[in-house]
């Protein structure tokens, strides 16, 4: 039995939970003002993450690695899921999450749920924990995970509303998918693949953080696929450039 998705599903939802409790006393100014340090914090650690892989320190020098495999990964990553309407299909499903839940009035709620789920659903921690809780048992990866999880995701859900608290669905489908694939995934996630997805992954987060704060200024759902291209580049050994 595999728990790691589980656990982690259960976090966000509890986060969630004690977010919309603590959301109720806050003012909308004082949520306004949250979310924004938020989206900043979320920036710092997708650029930080990101210049941490590109940057290499040999010999008293600095120089660049990864960059041109960043930039093509995102490119294309970008023309595919422009072209399948990635971020369109994320938004059409947190409109039938906002029926079924029952939150038709919330204008905020669609907006909560992608924003969420990309925030918790991207990153190389997610996969690398549930290719090891699925070959392993061993969860302990999306057991760190949850925690952080939790904190990110209750801070959110209080300034943002219950739309948060859905990203759990994802969330379990793809870790779960990823738990019950581990024995295929394996030999794709080899160290220079599961750089490149912390690298490209970080980049998206950072887009992420920005949209907090500048609303719609990217459909960071569609550069989901420049992960995949990010595997794809590790596997058929082109160049760190």
């Amino acid at each position: 039995m595999r728990y790691g998705a589980i656990i982690n599903t259960a976090a966000i939802i509890v986060g969630g939970i004690f977010g919309l409790l603590f959301g109720k006393l806050i003012k909308e100014n004082i949520k306004d003002t949250v979310i924004k340090g938020i989206g900043a914090c979320t920036m710092f650690i997708g650029a930080s993450g990101a210049l941490a892989k590109i940057f290499v320190i040999s010999d008293g020098s600095i120089s660049t690695i990864g960059s041109v495999m960043m930039i093509v990964c995102m490119v294309l990553g970008a023309i595919v899921g422009e072209i399948l309407d990635i971020d369109g299909f994320m938004e059409r499903f947190g409109a039938w999450l906002k029926v079924k839940s029952g939150s038709a009035k919330d204008g905020g709620f669609i907006d909560a749920f992608v924003t969420t789920t990309l925030i918790v659903g991207v990153g190389a921690m997610g996969v690398v924990g549930s290719i090891q809780d699925g070959l392993t048992g061993d969860y302990s990866i999306l057991l760190l995970k949850s925690v952080l999880d939790l904190i990110t995701v209750a801070l959110m859900t209080s300034a943002m509303g219950k739309g948060c608290i859905f990203s759990a669905v994802p969330v379990l489908i793809l870790q779960g998918g990823l738990t019950i694939l581990a024995g295929l995934m394996e030999p794709l996630m080899t160290e220079q693949a599961l750089a490149n997805i912390s690298q490209v992954g970080n980049v998206m987060i950072t887009m992420i953080g920005i949209n907090m704060i500048r609303p719609k200024t990217f459909r960071a759902g569609n550069y989901l696929p420049a992960l995949i291209f990010a595997v794809i580049w590790a596997l058929i050994g082109l160049p760190m450039t």
